[in-house]
């Protein structure tokens, strides 16, 4: 029935509350510079920055040259003085963010048993975060040492949700046709936007994300139970 499976990470496979991550987050990445930019600006720019990778459609630069272009001048330090810091709370203090975030003793079993049925796995996560800051959310699942087809990061994709490009660059990286793959998220606009290429897609709903109320267009829905059973029937 499929080949590729994508999975959205931050709420579908970390269950999280996104409004409560984000603002402790930015909280954690303010500390971080507190010495050397107002907590302020610093949030304003990472924003901006951030607004500027999903805006962006040039197939030449990544999101992570994006981010950077924008966010460097708008902040009066040393390249080398900021990549480093942002390394190093990636490296050490990111993992505090644990706290945020709820187990999800069903993620492993399921992943287990789709890589045994010979399916393409993807991480499709919105690329705006280093791949650490990815790597460190898996981990928190318990899931981060599989053999994913890929994992979408900052590093390697040069578009973001709820662009159609991002979903284009994944499937075309795969080598696979739209119909034979199915996005799994829980957000109506950044996941769903899937389906308008053929791709086929399930909304796990246990922390639906639908910021614009947009109507809901899906070929499934439901728990992230639900999904465990639909994938084990496959």
């Amino acid at each position: 029935m499929f080949q590729a499976l994508l999975f959205d990470l931050d709420g579908t496979l970390v269950p999280m509350n996104m409004e409560t991550f984000m603002k402790e987050y930015f909280r954690a990445v303010a500390r971080k510079f507190a010495h050397l930019i107002y907590p302020e600006k610093l949030i304003h720019n990472i924003l901006d920055g951030t607004m500027a990778m999903v805006n962006n459609t040039d197939p030449e630069k990544t999101n992570k040259e994006v981010f950077w272009s924008h966010f460097l001048p708008r902040v009066s330090l040393p390249a080398e003085v900021l990549v480093s810091m942002f390394d190093e709370f990636y490296a050490c203090d990111f993992a505090a963010l644990k706290d945020c975030i709820q187990p999800n003793p069903l993620a492993r079993p399921l992943m287990n048993s789709l890589f045994e049925k010979g399916f393409q796995i993807v991480i499709a996560t919105n690329p705006v975060f280093p791949e650490r800051a990815i790597q460190e959310r898996l981990n928190w699942v318990e899931i981060g040492d599989l053999p994913y087809a890929l994992v979408t990061t900052y590093e390697n994709s040069h578009f973001c949700k709820p662009r159609v490009e991002y979903y284009e660059e994944v499937i075309s990286y795969l080598g696979v046709k739209p119909q034979d793959c199915l996005m799994i998220g829980n957000d109506v606009e950044e996941d769903l936007i899937a389906g308008t290429l053929g791709i086929r897609t399930f909304l796990v709903d246990d922390w639906l994300l639908n910021a614009r109320k947009l109507p809901i267009e899906t070929d499934y829905r439901g728990s992230f139970g639900d999904l465990v059973s639909f994938l084990r029937s496959l």
